[in-house]
């Protein structure tokens, strides 16, 4: 295969799926500006391993491993700060208006979830993958995969319903 062709091929690929990819980002990390940061990084290590995953296949499984391991390895830099800015203001303003649906409210309780049940969380329902495409891409079992869902889930009603409660009483 010629390079500009493996070029276009690259291009179709990415924007055909940028926005979900964006999408899964922001979920993972929380922040746009860093969502940002981590789909380039992600879209420049695909870029490099383009001409073998066009022959094998596999580009977005191979994306999405990318994007939960950068993040992986953000995390443990010592230098990287996690800051959650009005955390306790989406939720209210979620459970105010009734929506538990609102994606603020739903990215900010996220980023209170344990990190490996927001990445099950999210490669589950954001990127709507089966528990044995999640558990390939993060290298773990199907079990733990189901496992770290259930407990994700619960957590994620749990947060959203405690804010609800709260307001209630006021």
């Amino acid at each position: 295969m010629k390079r500009s062709d493996r070029d276009a091929a690259y291009v179709e690929f990415v924007e055909s799926r940028q926005t979900r990819l964006r999408r899964a980002a922001y979920a993972i990390c929380g922040d746009w500006h860093r969502a940002e940061d981590l789909l380039q990084t992600a879209l420049t290590k695909l870029y490099v391993a383009w001409p073998r995953l066009a022959r094998e296949g596999g580009e977005d499984a191979y994306v999405r491993r990318i994007l939960v391991s950068t993040h992986l390895d953000n995390v443990k830099r010592a230098s990287y700060r996690r800051e959650v800015v009005g955390a306790d203001a989406d939720l209210v303003h979620a459970a105010q208006t009734g929506r538990v649906d609102d994606r603020d409210a739903l990215i900010t309780a996220l980023q209170r979830l344990p990190e490996m049940q927001r990445r099950v969380v999210v490669l589950r329902h954001v990127l709507d993958l089966s528990v044995e495409q999640t558990a390939a891409d993060l290298g773990i079992s199907a079990g733990t995969v189901k496992s770290h869902h259930s407990r994700g889930v619960a957590r994620l009603q749990e947060l959203l319903t405690d804010q609800t409660v709260k307001e209630d009483r006021r």
